[in-house]
């Protein structure tokens, strides 16, 4: 454990930073997938707004720890999430209406 706690923390912190954006990513890809697919979404409830309530979790878990790797992270992935979740009940209200 020693060579971890020998790396500075703002090197922790980038490589957080890296990775959390990296995450993002994946979530901004399957909301453009989900927005582009002109079919029903097959995404359930507990897996949209699940995922809404986790990021939430580390965003406020980073903000009262003052780690903006995991603050800033986990709100872009907030709002991308939230994003997918309006995209998901827009699309279901669509269907419903044309059966």
């Amino acid at each position: 454990m020693n060579f971890i706690n020998s790396i500075p923390e703002h090197i922790f912190e980038s490589i957080g930073i890296a990775a959390g954006l990296s995450a993002c990513l994946v979530i901004a890809i399957q909301v453009y997938k989900e927005y582009k697919f002109k079919g029903p979404s097959s995404l359930s409830n507990g897996f949209i707004f699940g995922w809404v309530i986790i990021y939430l979790f580390w965003c406020f878990y980073g903000i009262r720890f003052n780690a903006i790797a995991l603050w800033l992270t986990n709100a872009i992935a907030v709002l991308l999430q939230l994003t997918l979740c309006f995209i998901v009940i827009k699309k279901r209200k669509a269907y419903q209406s044309n059966p």
